[in-house]
C-alpha cells in the first residue's frame, strides 16, 4: 500500500517467510528505498539491478493458468469420488470426493484475487476457510447419521481405485502449487488444502483394507471423520493467514 502511490513500481514480489520484497520500478531505487524505511519495519536495501522491460515475469498469466489446471482436475475428481462413493456406499470416499469440490472453489476464489490488491487477496482467503469450515460441520453430521444408522458394508475395491487415481492427481497439484514458489495468501491457501487432499486419500486407501478385513463399516466412517477434522484444520489455518 506505500508503494501503490508510485506509477513507477510495476510488480512487487513477495517472499514472507525470508521477509524479502523484490520491486520491479523504474526511475531511481532512493525513492523506494526511502518510502519502505519510513514504514519503520526495518527496511534494507540487499540488491539492485537494472533488467529490461521484457523480462519482467508475466505472474497473473502464470497464476492464472496455473489455477485454472488445478480447477479442472479437482472438479473432475469431485465427480468421480462423490459418484463413486454413492454407489459404493463409502463415506470415506465421498468426504475426500466433497473435499475436492472444496478446492475447486477454493481455486475459482484464488482466481478472482490474482491481480488484485494484497487485501483482496487475503478476504479471498478467509472466504475459502469459511466455506471449508461449513463443509466440515456437515461431514461430520453425515457421518454421525450413518453411524447411528444401519449403512451396508462398503465396496472396498472402488474405494481404492477411486482413491488411488485421486491420490496421483492431488499429488501432481500439489507439485505445480509448489512449483511457482508463490508465498502470497491465496496461493498459500491452495497448497495447504492439496496437502491435506494427498493425506486423505491415503486415509481412504488404508480404510478400505481394513473394511475388507474387519467386514466393518467403522474403518470408513472413521477416515470419513478424519477428513473433514483435515478440513476443518485446513479452514483453521487459512483464517489464521495473514
Amino acid at each position: 500500500m506505500a508503494l501503490s502511490e508510485f506509477e513507477n513500481c510495476q510488480r512487487l514480489d513477495f517472499d514472507i517467510d525470508k521477509r524479502e520484497l523484490l520491486v520491479f520500478h523504474s526511475g531511481h531505487v532512493f525513492d523506494v528505498e526511502q518510502k519502505l524505511q519510513s514504514l519503520k519495519i526495518g527496511a534494507e536495501l540487499i540488491h539492485t539491478a537494472p533488467i529490461n522491460v521484457d523480462d519482467i515475469p508475466a505472474e497473473n498469466q502464470s497464476q492464472t493458468k496455473l489455477l485454472q489446471t488445478v480447477l479442472v482436475i479437482n472438479a473432475v475428481f469431485f465427480l468421480v469420488e462423490v459418484l463413486v462413493g454413492w454407489f459404493s456406499k463409502s463415506m470415506g470416499l465421498m468426504a475426500d470426493g466433497l473435499d475436492m469440490l472444496a478446492d475447486a472453489l477454493v481455486y475459482g476464489l484464488a482466481l478472482l484475487a490474482v491481480g488484485k490488491s494484497a487485501q483482496i487477496k487475503i478476504k479471498v482467503s478467509r472466504l475459502a476457510g469459511v466455506f471449508q469450515l461449513s463443509l466440515a460441520v456437515l461431514g461430520l453430521l453425515e457421518v454421525l447419521r450413518r453411524y447411528f444408522g444401519s449403512e451396508s458394508l462398503p465396496d472396498y475395491n472402488s474405494m481404492i481405485i477411486a482413491s488411488f487415481f485421486a491420490l496421483l492427481a492431488n499429488a501432481w497439484c500439489l507439485i505445480l502449487l509448489k512449483k511457482s514458489k508463490n508465498t502470497e495468501s491465496h496461493m498459500k491457501a491452495s497448497i495447504i488444502f492439496t496437502s491435506n487432499d494427498v493425506i486423505a486419500n491415503i486415509g481412504v486407501i488404508v480404510a478400505a483394507v481394513l473394511v475388507q478385513f474387519t467386514e466393518s463399516a467403522l474403518p470408513d466412517l472413521l477416515v470419513g471423520t478424519v477428513v473433514f477434522g483435515l478440513v476443518l484444520k485446513g479452514a483453521y489455518q487459512i483464517l489464521k493467514l495473514q
